[in-house]
């Protein structure tokens, strides 16, 4: 896939250089760059959602059902061509091949973050959503050994730690796209070449973000 510095710049650039949309911009980085799929996603205007249906169950943060996903390793060129098919679609990306999400709350997230950079452990990307939810990419498979994982570390109960696996079948929505209408994606970590095509194991963040999850949770019941 040639994940080089020189891709960087040529991807990053490709919207001064070759009038792109900043969105095929950063399709194209996350194709072409770290290897991930990327689906068109609705959006949600008004408590409305892009797709149409009145009952749409989660507006304006899923899949639109009739476009087809950009694959990893599609160029600029490529990733232009195909999200011209769906302007103004929020960037999604699927979760369950190239990593596995950890979700927690922002306030957690943002603790264990530092707590992890501190130990000077591997962490992956890292967003935030606008309704306050932290997502950690990991090594694809955690979702499935999240209980397991937990049960090893000393927590047996991950619902009562509000802390949840994503997995295949979902698909989160990427920075700096609108989910729900409520506001961007933001990063709170950003992609980076040493973390964003092979995302950390997640039984090396479990402790620290089971730990702060429980201590996060304890706190917003004593306020």
């Amino acid at each position: 896939m040639g994940f080089t510095i020189g891709g960087i710049r040529e991807i990053r650039s490709g919207t001064r250089r070759r009038g792109r949309s900043s969105e095929c911009t950063t399709v194209a980085e996350f194709t072409g760059l770290w290897g991930w799929d990327v689906v068109p996603g609705a959006r949600a205007a008004a408590g409305a959602c892009s797709c149409g249906r009145a009952d749409c169950p989660a507006p304006g943060a899923h899949p639109l059902d009739f476009a087809s996903p950009v694959p990893a390793g599609a160029t600029l060129d490529e990733a232009t061509k195909a999200w011209s098919e769906f302007p103004g679609a929020a960037v999604m990306l699927p979760v369950g091949r190239a990593f596995d999400v950890i979700e927690v709350s922002e306030a957690a997230g943002c603790r264990a973050l530092v707590r992890l950079e501190r130990m000077g452990l591997p962490v992956g990307p890292v967003t935030v959503t606008p309704d306050g939810r932290a997502h950690f990419f990991v090594a694809p498979g955690a979702a499935t050994e999240l209980p397991r994982l937990l049960y090893r570390t000393g927590w047996d109960d991950p619902a009562a730690l509000d802390l949840h696996g994503l997995g295949p079948g979902a698909c989160i929505t990427a920075p700096p796209s609108d989910r729900g209408g409520l506001g961007p994606v933001r990063w709170l970590r950003p992609p980076a070449l040493d973390s964003a095509t092979k995302p950390p194991a997640a039984r090396l963040l479990l402790g620290t973000l089971a730990y702060v999850a429980h201590r996060s949770r304890a706190r917003a019941r004593r306020s």
